[in-house]
């Protein structure tokens, strides 16, 4: 009886990899346009993931989920890399819902007041150029 295809999946944060296994059968992830499924002969693809959960499978194991923050998705051949800015491994699934509403939407909230910080920066400083380069 032939052996069951098999992908690599590779969950990777800035600074570490978060999973790496050999032997998933199948990854869905949640994009802009909805759910989006992989299984080990789909074709090549690469795909932009939203905030949500990432679920793959494994024989031996059965479904894992994973809170994942904004990133992308790329398979080639067996390989699938998923590459985001945060993500948490979990068992209970509500857990993990509950976890991408509070880290990863207040963290969205915290960059906007970043950026709006950075622009007022950036305004003042292109003021004070301008202010020097009249005088």
């Amino acid at each position: 009886m032939p052996t069951p295809a098999r992908m690599t999946l590779k969950i990777l944060l800035p600074f570490q990899v978060l999973v790496q296994r050999t032997d998933v059968t199948r990854v869905v992830v949640e994009t802009q346009s909805g759910s989006f499924g992989l299984l080990p002969h789909r074709l090549d693809c690469v795909a932009a993931i939203t905030p949500g959960i990432l679920v793959y499978e494994t024989e031996d194991a059965g479904e894992a989920f994973v809170a994942v923050d904004e990133g992308a998705i790329v398979k080639t051949g067996w390989n699938v890399v998923v590459s985001v800015r945060n993500a948490i491994e979990g068992v209970e699934l509500s857990e993990l819902r509950d976890a991408v509403q509070s880290e990863f939407l207040t963290l969205n909230e915290q960059e906007q007041d970043v950026h709006a910080v950075l622009a007022r920066m950036e305004g003042d400083f292109i003021r004070r150029i301008a202010q020097f380069h009249n005088e």
